[in-house]
């Protein structure tokens, strides 16, 4: 659909989100956030996990209040859930024991339609989307495809203004998602669909400069926004073309550049052991380290490339990726990842010697382990509870980071065979011949 009409359906105009924690005080989760969903285009909202990407949504939907700002729909300040504004989730979220045409007849209960419209209403959208004939199907009878479908179904036809869209193709598998997101934009661009706009969740970066026509890149701790990247490609867009690679390699190039800063600011303000630790195992470190050093990317890779094959969203791929440079295993630029000469040897070394160079960095380059062995070396018994250090890391991280940090420096100092952990006793410990 072409933007004909730069109307405001939804604003959200200087919103700020906080969450009480569980040991008190308050946990900043959106800051200063500004958007303005508008008629006739597709809007995405992409960032990694923890972003705040879904507790815009549900502002926007008016499913939860902001604690500063507001939103406007239609140029009226949004309170509640309102006419006209629908979402679809990432999960199903059907009634097991209602069958296709039941689940879509509850999208409209509570607009109090009479049962003969109400049921015209659904079997045109169910029509619509494609499940023509599977009107007194159980959802368990449905694929997972299918079940979305009837999702979306449930969503349209309460005929909505906006329809918001939190991650709903990341539940499902490639083709199904491929399939779905192209009857999807076919139906809008034939102005089949009853909403002016859509603002769309993902983390997937290709799904967004495949879909939409506006990007906000989004930023963490708090969510704000970091930057916007307009897509003027002529539907339907053509993945192998040059100007999509162009967008999708500026897309990583800006993620990589707020990743690298976030890695340099911390080191400058936390260069002690309550550095945070990005999410990703030792196990998949290994594999990207082994995947770089084949003869197929010769130890540099563009962040795109690499994503491609493997269908990896920036959840996955740049936690592991940030992960490789904090251990210098690997320098993150510009959307490019290299291997330093130390990832290149570990690329051809044999496990033995993995885990030993993996050791030397992690005691080199990551100050919690260090920490946690030095402690370790220290006690007569070699051992130490896990609580000692979330305490000491709660001193400058929230619960959450702490939790998480810890949980990364484990699985890394096991691997490492630097330290042991204790599931059961909660401790650390070491052999002393270790």
């Amino acid at each position: 659909m072409e933007q004909t009409n730069n109307d405001a359906i939804v604003a959200l105009q200087h919103i700020g989100k906080t969450f009480s924690k569980p040991e008190g005080g308050n946990l900043p989760v959106l800051a200063d956030i500004n958007i303005t969903a508008r008629s006739g285009e597709i809007l995405g909202l992409l960032g990694r996990s923890g972003s705040g990407k879904s507790t815009i949504l549900r502002i926007a939907a008016g499913l939860i209040q902001p604690s500063t700002g507001q939103v406007l729909y239609n140029g009226t300040e949004l309170v509640g859930p309102a006419e006209g504004i629908s979402v679809v989730f990432q999960t199903f979220a059907l009634f097991p024991w209602l069958t296709v045409l039941e689940n879509v007849e509850a999208g409209l209960d509570a607009l109090g339609l009479p049962a003969e419209v109400t049921r015209q209403r659904a079997l045109a959208a169910i029509d619509l989307i494609g499940l023509d004939g599977f009107e007194s199907a159980y959802p368990r009878e449905l694929s997972g495809g299918m079940r979305q479908r009837v999702g979306f179904a449930r969503a349209l036809v309460v005929q909505p203004t906006i329809l918001l869209m939190d991650e709903p193709f990341s539940a499902l598998d490639v083709l199904t998602s491929e399939i779905l997101r192209s009857d999807l934009l076919d139906l809008w661009h034939d102005h089949q669909l009853p909403m002016k706009s859509i603002l769309m969740v993902t983390h997937n970066i290709e799904e967004a400069v495949l879909m939409c026509d506006r990007i906000l890149i989004l930023a963490s701790n708090p969510g704000r926004i970091a930057a916007e990247i307009q897509v003027p490609l002529p539907q339907p867009r053509n993945r192998l073309a040059a100007d999509f690679h162009d967008i999708v390699d500026q897309v990583y190039s800006i993620l990589t550049s707020r990743a690298i800063e976030s890695i340099d600011a911390q080191h400058a303000v936390q260069a002690s052991f309550s550095q945070l630790l990005p999410i990703a195992s030792s196990i998949r470190i290994c594999g990207l380290i082994e995947t770089l050093g084949s003869t197929y990317f010769n130890a540099q890779a563009e962040l795109a490339k690499l994503a491609r094959p493997f269908v990896l969203g920036v959840d996955v791929l740049l936690p592991v990726a940030e992960a490789l440079h904090q251990l210098e295993f690997a320098e993150l630029k510009a959307g490019t990842i290299r291997l330093t000469a130390a990832g290149k040897i570990f690329a051809q070394a044999g496990i033995d010697e993995r885990k030993q160079l993996f050791r030397k960095h992690l005691l080199q380059f990551i100050p919690l382990a260090a920490h946690i062995r030095h402690v370790l070396d220290e006690r007569g018994e070699h051992q130490a509870p896990r609580l000692r250090f979330m305490s000491e890391l709660e001193d400058h991280l929230n619960t959450a980071d702490a939790n998480r940090t810890l949980r990364i420096v484990t699985d890394w100092g096991r691997y490492a065979e630097l330290f042991e952990y204790d599931a059961k006793t909660l401790k650390f410990s070491i052999n002393a011949a270790t």
